[in-house]
């Protein structure tokens, strides 16, 4: 099912309180959600998803929120889950979920960027 124009116009109100400038990009039947160029959420199926670690995970599991798993239950899951809608609807629950998502997000980058310097490195290019 496609992401609604209303859910969409909602999630992006309520993220701009949280993150200002918050940029969303139509992406396989969802919308990614960016913050410059960092991705850290997806709107999918009018439900909103945001990147977790092993830190912030079970904030998502206390609420009994699962994982985005958009080729269905069999298929592998991305490291995102979805949001409860009491999280949605508070701007500043959403506003701390959003920065923790976002600073995962952040990191995961940082990692890639140290990892591809460090094989550089190895092979002289």
């Amino acid at each position: 099912m496609p992401v609604s124009e209303s859910f969409r116009t909602y999630v992006l109100e309520q993220l701009d309180r949280a993150i200002p400038h918050v940029r969303a990009k139509d992406m396989f039947g969802g919308v990614g959600l960016y913050f410059t160029d960092i991705f850290f959420g997806i709107i999918f199926d009018d439900a909103l998803y945001l990147k977790v670690n092993d830190f912030t995970r079970p904030h998502f599991e206390a609420y009994g929120m699962g994982p985005f798993k958009p080729y269905g239950e069999e298929g592998s899951s991305l490291q995102f889950y979805r949001v409860p809608e009491e999280i949605l609807e508070n701007p500043e629950a959403l506003r701390d979920w959003a920065r923790e998502a976002l600073a995962v997000a952040l990191e995961k980058k940082a990692m890639r960027i140290a990892a591809e310097k460090k094989r550089r490195r190895r092979t002289g290019r």
